[in-house]
């Protein structure tokens, strides 16, 4: 056992993201303890990162005998340097553990410049004391997907846990830490928390500079909290003028009905507008709860799990986009900022691969191979026909299996128009994203579509998911469109509309339901 513990901390120093997912594969089959092997993970880590902070000390004290750098970076630049990372230290170390790309630069930087070892230590133990825990937690649930038993449990640690994963033994598991590795290595899959990290600084500046926190959320005063957290979908829909909006059908079921009657008005709705039938969560985030059920027995199943109140909606067929409007207030018209083309995942049959075999052999799905696993309503063991084509997933939402691209060549005059002439019979809105439906491209470009949702200040551009972006163009429109959310919001305070204040924010998070 002590061997194996010292090759994975050893492993880390090769590839400290494959270790760890490998890691987490064997805790969560039971195959190592999780103390132990976060112990180890955090030895390998911690060791790894002084070897980075050293190996910048040592070359820093050769580099300060070259002339040509003394000339170029003068001593007292070096030493305010050195004080503002010694002053800052804990929080910048932290900021570039948890984002990804920042560690190696950040780690050698602090090495570079004379700052004080010991803290600096104590810091990156206290950050992979924080950051090994979590990153086991989040792949661990791997393990229970996927079998491990073509490993050979200590084998697997005794060559090496990241490369025997990649080189030998089970393929199903193999594919999946490639997949785990690709989900890193690709922003786009990054979960919220690391991909708006970056952007706090920011945020905080945006704040200081309108003096409030929550300014924001003046950016739509007729929704509440702005539509950042916690608001109502059917609110939000059924505020828009009558007949002034192409809004898709729908009907809001209480959560406080019984059961039964829950699911006879889904029913009656779904006999009213045909099947299938859209379900959702009428207070959600990012796709979460929504289904599209085709039988009054899915429907059934679906009322008996659902928390909260829950929205019927005629099932829209068509292309899907998402459209990204703003206004200030008293501007004549308003502006499109972003669209984003939705497509969904099509796999091909070779008559003798299952579906999940299929899933994990494409390199894309591969990545959100967990998320299909999930939500496709076909069995895993199921062997498409040579040729055929399946759609595991059907709801256009990139963190549910859509794929995002940039539809900005869809923009016309039109199209900006008629955008404009709904966002303006919607009273209090300014700042947002629509998810529509339309028959064709043609039909978009013409201003012809069916209004799905309606998302406020939360909403993101999402086209910035399109794998042709870079991460520095994706945090720019992220830049931008935060900047605007902040002045709109402060053009709408002045006019007399009331931001949410922080605690009424803050508690509207913590009411915030699980997702799915």
């Amino acid at each position: 056992m002590l061997s194996q513990l010292v090759l994975i901390a050893l492993a880390t120093l090769a590839s400290e993201d494959l270790t760890l997912a490998a890691t987490g594969v064997l805790i969560a089959q039971g195959s190592l303890d999780f103390s132990k092997g976060a112990a180890a993970c955090i030895a390998g880590i911690f060791g790894g990162d002084m070897l980075i902070y050293f190996a910048g000390r040592t070359l820093g004290r050769g580099a300060r005998r070259w002339r040509l750098l003394d000339r170029l970076i003068p001593a007292g630049a070096i030493a305010r340097g050195a004080e503002w990372l010694n002053h800052r230290g804990l929080a910048v170390v932290f900021l570039s553990r948890f984002t990804p790309g920042l560690r190696l630069p950040t780690y050698f930087a602090a090495g570079l410049l004379p700052t004080k070892a010991p803290a600096f230590a104590t810091y990156f133990f206290l950050a992979s004391l924080v950051w090994t825990p979590l990153f086991l937690g989040v792949t661990g649930w791997l393990g229970h997907r996927v079998p491990v038993s073509g490993f050979g449990g200590t084998s697997l640690a005794a060559f090496g846990i990241p490369f025997a994963a990649m080189a030998g033994g089970n393929w199903l598991v193999r594919r999946a830490l490639g997949s785990a590795w690709l989900r890193r290595l690709r922003w786009e899959f990054w979960p919220a928390w690391a991909a708006y990290l970056p952007l706090i600084p920011y945020f905080i500046y945006l704040a200081i500079r309108r003096r409030s926190l929550t300014v924001f959320t003046a950016a739509n005063p007729g929704i509440a909290t702005g539509g950042f957290v916690g608001e109502s979908k059917a609110a939000i829909l059924g505020g828009f003028a009558p007949g002034s909006a192409p809004v898709a059908e729908f009907e809001t079921i209480p959560a406080a009905l019984d059961p039964a009657v829950k699911v006879q008005r889904a029913q009656a709705f779904g006999e009213r507008y045909g099947w299938p039938m859209v379900l959702k969560p009428d207070v959600g985030e990012r796709g979460s709860g929504v289904a599209i059920v085709r039988s009054p027995g899915e429907l059934a199943h679906y009322m008996a799990a659902a928390r909260g109140g829950t929205i019927a909606q005629r099932f829209v067929p068509g292309l899907e986009f998402g459209i990204f409007y703003y206004r200030f207030p008293g501007e004549p018209r308003g502006h499109i900022f972003s669209i984003t083309e939705k497509r969904f995942p099509v796999l091909t049959g070779d008559g003798a691969s299952t579906l999940r075999e299929l899933i994990l052999d494409d390199r894309r799905a591969a990545c959100l191979a967990p998320t299909y696993f999930k939500l496709t309503r076909y069995p895993l063991h199921w062997v498409p026909g040579a040729g055929e084509s399946v759609q595991p997933v059907e709801i256009g939402s990139h963190c549910r299996g859509a794929i995002f691209l940039d539809g900005g060549r869809l923009a016309t005059p039109e199209l900006e128009e008629a955008v404009d002439r709904i966002s303006r019979a919607r009273e209090g809105f300014y700042f947002g994203r629509y998810d529509v439906r339309s028959d064709s491209e043609a039909d978009l470009r013409a201003g012809r579509f069916t209004i799905l949702e309606l998302n406020g200040v939360s909403a993101e551009a999402t086209h910035i998911y399109d794998p042709a972006v870079s991460l520095y163009q994706a945090y720019r429109v992220m830049f931008t469109q935060w900047r605007l959310a902040f002045e709109i919001g402060e053009a709408n305070r002045k006019l007399g509309a009331e931001p949410t204040s922080w605690w009424e924010l803050c508690a509207a998070i913590a009411r915030r339901p699980e997702r799915d």
